[in-house]
């Protein structure tokens, strides 16, 4: 059997965010005491909880983000790109991946993945 660490970086990253989603405990809590409506997109691939209370979702999108079968749907992009706007007024950083920038080939996936992490952790840096 494989393990996660058997696999490139990327896949793993993908691998996670398919296997698990996750739900921000902050908003919950928020949502709770205001018995406010939960935001639509709570549902996220990957929530990065960060010191200060920092939000960071990280979405990898598969083409049911944007299409209904295989045609593009406009009304279904701009449902996601609404929703991403209301994420980010909550006050998360919402970065998104295409899938097709993580094949399971790799094909640079890894050092995509690595490139990023870096330059996320490094704005984030106390």
């Amino acid at each position: 059997m494989e393990r996660d660490t058997d696999w490139p970086a990327a896949t793993q990253f993908r691998r996670s965010c398919h296997r698990s989603t996750h739900y921000d405990p902050y908003t919950l809590r928020e949502l709770a005491a205001r018995e406010g409506e939960p935001l639509k997109r709570q549902r996220m691939d990957f929530l990065l909880l960060l010191p200060g209370r920092t939000r960071v979702v990280i979405e990898v999108d598969g083409k049911h983000h944007y299409a209904d079968g295989n045609t593009a749907s406009p009304q279904r992009y701009a449902e996601m790109v609404a929703e991403d706007r209301r994420l980010r007024l909550t006050g998360y950083e919402v970065y998104r991946f295409g899938g097709a920038e993580l094949p399971p080939d790799d094909s640079g996936a890894s050092e995509r993945v690595r490139v990023f992490f870096d330059e996320l952790l490094a704005r984030h840096a106390p």
